[in-house]
């Protein structure tokens, strides 16, 4: 369960005040695929990011039970004078994961061959990518903070990403961003709608698409006006 209490985030910027959540009070459903939609710049990213606990909101709070991921496929934590192998026997310890099996799992899934040995600052960013997906994979969580993380690496690797998430959501639930809405259709049952730091919940993810299609085209969806 992840509930939001009078959650509120704004930033300023240049004299500009920017509200990515304002006073919202919601509760994902517990063990559901929720799909969070938005226009671009509408603060999708930074809410997921509140969720896992690396944003700080401006006021209010998230409750949560149950385990949380950090954004799957995030990279940014990695050690660069550290090796692959390294890097997530650090990971596997904090969370309390066999080191040997996350190890021998990551190695298998990211298919990076001999890197996998050697410092994360000598990977290109896709090396990077399939290791932080396959660490985020490696750990089962109760709900999966998903960030368009499945555009990872060449056509064979995204297929194979997909198929991995869905395998874990038939046991875990999800927050997914994403802009394509075949991707959408296939890892979430439901849709929230974040607009102008308003939540718009849908019971059904095709329900929450519409309302998106419409705020695209500058309008607003027929059953709200």
């Amino acid at each position: 369960m992840i509930e939001l209490r009078h959650l509120t985030k704004t930033y300023s910027i240049d004299g500009v005040v920017k509200h990515v959540a304002r006073d919202i009070n919601f509760t994902f459903p517990t063990g559901e695929s929720v799909a969070l939609i938005g226009r671009n710049g509408a603060g999708k990213s930074t809410m997921l990011k509140m969720i896992a606990g690396t944003i700080a909101p401006t006021s209010g709070e998230i409750v949560s039970t149950g385990s949380i991921s950090w954004p799957v496929g995030f990279a940014g934590s990695f050690h660069g004078d550290l090796t692959g192998a390294q890097n997530v026997k650090f990971v596997a310890r904090i969370y309390g994961v066999d080191t040997t099996e996350m190890i021998e799992f990551c190695q298998r899934f990211a298919q990076i061959g001999g890197h996998f040995h050697l410092p994360v600052r000598t990977y290109s960013s896709g090396m990077k990518s399939r290791l932080a997906f396959a660490m985020s994979m490696a750990i089962p969580f109760d709900t999966y903070l998903i960030d368009e993380v499945t555009a990872v690496g060449d056509a064979a690797f995204q297929a194979k990403s997909a198929a991995m998430l869905r395998d874990r959501l038939k046991t875990s639930g999800a927050v997914v961003v994403a802009h394509a809405p075949v991707l959408l259709r296939s890892l979430c049952t439901s849709g929230v709608v974040l607009d102008n730091g308003r939540f718009f919940y849908y019971a059904k993810v095709d329900k929450a698409l519409e309302h998106h299609e419409h705020l695209m085209k500058g309008r607003l969806p027929p059953w709200m006006k």
